[in-house]
């Protein structure tokens, strides 16, 4: 505030001078004294009426420059109108009510943007020469917010930026010239003695980003990024925060486009139960139901230490949400009975599951049955039971044309859920519950998520940390890939548009492109700043159940679309709406069935099903 008042006799002062060619009359000193009796309390009010000391000087930018503009604008009509109203007899020069503002606005903007400069060490263009040499792939906005981060850094100096947009070259963005092409990163960077880049184009295909990675390799060159479109938008960082590519930044997709609306409708003010909150998929399903504000979230889960930790991020992270957190088992009617009750919920989500393939195929195939068809079974008359509007199961890639016992199984909880979508039009059939007209069934099938428990990614990583080797079971073996967040806000959507049909739909998800699981662990190893001669990829053979290539569709099933790009509607064959009346004969059986016998009735229950020696004809 001194400054500026120092500013504001400065400027007057000035203007008298400019306006008698630095030969200012007696008469008019004695006019400048009076009239800046008056001119110092109204532009020092107007300062503060627009808040010009509200902000930091070394972080003066445009806004604060327009905050001085109006603030001397303001004080430019409001000097001669007191003046005039007041009837002070002075005769101020006219061009001296011009020239003040300008002087002023100079003066007041010029030495904030001095400071700025002086602090972040660019004065007179001199750049830090502290920190390590950088390039910057891309020079869109990402990549000038990231150089003005860098620049108040002492860990980095950019040394240019690339991009292949030839209408950028040898342009100039923030004291940062485009040097040239993506491509030409390695005789550049050779060049400059550049050892590090970071990829800053959160937006753009992974095709490309996946291409400047494998640039940065062939070079030696260790490479870097900023965050995903996603979490910018979202504000939960800020591109400083780089950081290394992951798997995700090279597998990543478009950013999946909610009807937020829609959701909020369903979930919105709703009492929300999802099971197995505990694993990849429900703890994620339970972290974006959140955002949608429900009037209570219960993560029910079988798995104490799973449930303890999912306990203690969501305590601290949406304290706000009334939750509770229920251990149980999806086979115990009687547990299920005392939560419902209790919590009321009108949206299930069921995404308690086993799901791992060749452990559930050799010596525990009766107990997946039973968790993922007893369990899925015993839960829907819950649910029925108690009124539930929405039920939406998770289901899997596995259950299309299945080879193991985990596929079969799920194959036949989408099977209880059609048949008992089907018999809310047959009240009274065995082995139902005759539930309300309005409840809707909705089945969701997806492919493999990144990083999720038990998932390949996790295993790779613990592997190249050893030292390798990597183990694959085939050099052909593929499989499709999203991320768990991708997954889960599709899984709400299909759950949304479920609910405006008739109901028992299967959703299969847009998986993209299957991608060979030696690729994976070729870009891993990569990722994690070794080649591949240092870390041998060895390869074991296909496990018990295991299939080459993953289906997302029979081939008797058409998939119809839907409004949203990447949800599709499988048409499956009708399920008999008797169906429950000798499964649950032969799930309620006390003697737990040997592996050959389970996999004998799946035969039976699932036509599709085969189990012989998972890819012998592929």
């Amino acid at each position: 505030m001194i400054h500026d008042l120092v500013a504001v006799i400065a400027a007057w002062w000035l203007a008298y001078l400019f306006r008698f060619n630095f030969d200012v009359p007696l008469d008019q000193i004695m006019i400048l004294k009076q009239t800046l009796l008056w001119v110092i309390p109204i532009q020092v009010t107007a300062f503060l009426v627009y808040g010009l000391y509200r902000g930091i000087w070394r972080y003066a930018s445009l806004p604060d420059l327009r905050r001085i503009l109006f603030a001397v604008l303001t004080a430019t009509v409001v000097v001669p109108l007191i003046l005039f109203l007041l009837q002070i007899p002075v005769g101020v020069p006219r061009s001296i009510l011009l020239l003040d503002p300008m002087l002023l606005l100079l003066i007041m903007g010029g030495s904030r943007l001095i400071y700025r400069i002086c602090k972040e060490g660019q004065l007179y263009g001199l750049k830090n020469s502290e920190g390590i040499p950088v390039l910057i792939l891309g020079s869109g906005d990402a990549a000038v917010s990231l150089i003005k981060e860098l620049g108040r850094s002492k860990e980095w100096r950019v040394i240019g930026l690339l991009d292949d947009d030839p209408g950028k070259h040898r342009m100039i963005l923030h004291d940062s010239k485009v040097l040239g092409r993506i491509d030409e990163l390695p005789a550049l960077a050779k060049k400059l003695g550049v050892a590090h880049a970071i990829i800053a184009m959160p937006s753009v295909n992974h095709s490309v980003r996946r291409h400047a990675l494998e640039i940065c390799s062939a070079a030696e060159i260790k490479v870097l990024t900023v965050p995903t479109y996603d979490d910018l938008i979202s504000g939960k960082v800020t591109v400083s925060q780089i950081r290394k590519v992951e798997l995700d930044d090279l597998l990543g997709r478009d950013p999946v486009i909610l009807d937020n609306a829609g959701l909020r409708g369903l979930l919105a003010g709703k009492n929300v139960l999802v099971t197995g909150a505990g694993g990849s998929i429900g703890s994620e399903l339970c972290r974006q139901i959140a955002k949608f504000v429900p009037a209570s979230l219960v993560l029910f889960e079988l798995n104490e230490l799973a449930l303890y930790n999912i306990e203690q991020e969501f305590r601290r992270d949406f304290p706000n949400i009334p939750m509770a957190f229920m251990i149980g088992d999806v086979k115990n009617p009687s547990r299920l009975t005392q939560v419902f009750e209790k919590f009321r919920p009108t949206v299930v989500f069921h995404a308690a599951a086993y799901k791992h393939v060749p452990l559930m195929e050799e010596g525990n195939a009766w107990q997946a049955v039973l968790n993922n068809v007893l369990g899925t079974h015993v839960l829907v008359q819950a649910a029925v039971k108690h009124g539930v509007e929405r039920f939406i199961l998770i289901s899997t890639d596995k259950a299309v044309n299945p080879t193991n016992v985990m596929g079969a199984s799920k194959r036949m909880a989408e099977m209880v859920c059609q048949a008992q979508q089907q018999a809310i039009s047959f009240p009274g059939k065995s082995g139902y519950i005759d539930s309300k007209p309005e409840m809707r069934f909705v089945i969701v099938r997806f492919g493999n998520v990144l990083g999720s428990t038990g998932s390949v990614i996790p295993k790779f990583h613990e592997q190249i940390a050893k030292g390798g080797p990597v183990t694959v079971t085939h050099p052909e073996i593929t499989r499709y890939f999203m991320s768990i967040p991708e997954a889960t806000q599709l899984v709400l959507q299909a759950g949304l548009m479920g609910g405006e049909n008739s109901g028992g739909e299967i959703f299969v998800l847009d998986m993209g492109e299957p991608v060979k699981i030696a690729d994976l662990a070729k870009d891993l190893i990569r990722l994690s700043g070794f080649g591949e001669e240092d870390i041998d990829i060895v390869y074991s053979g296909l496990r018990p159940g295991e299939k080459l290539y993953e289906e997302l569709l029979s081939g008797d099933e058409p998939i119809l679309p839907t409004p949203h790009a990447k949800l599709g509607i499988a048409q499956g064959r009708q399920v008999d709406v008797l169906l429950l009346t000798e499964l649950l004969v032969w799930l309620n059986q006390r003697p737990a069935l040997s592996d050959e016998l389970v996999k004998e009735g799946l035969s039976k229950w699932v036509p599709e099903y085969s189990s012989k020696e998972a890819g012998s004809d592929q």
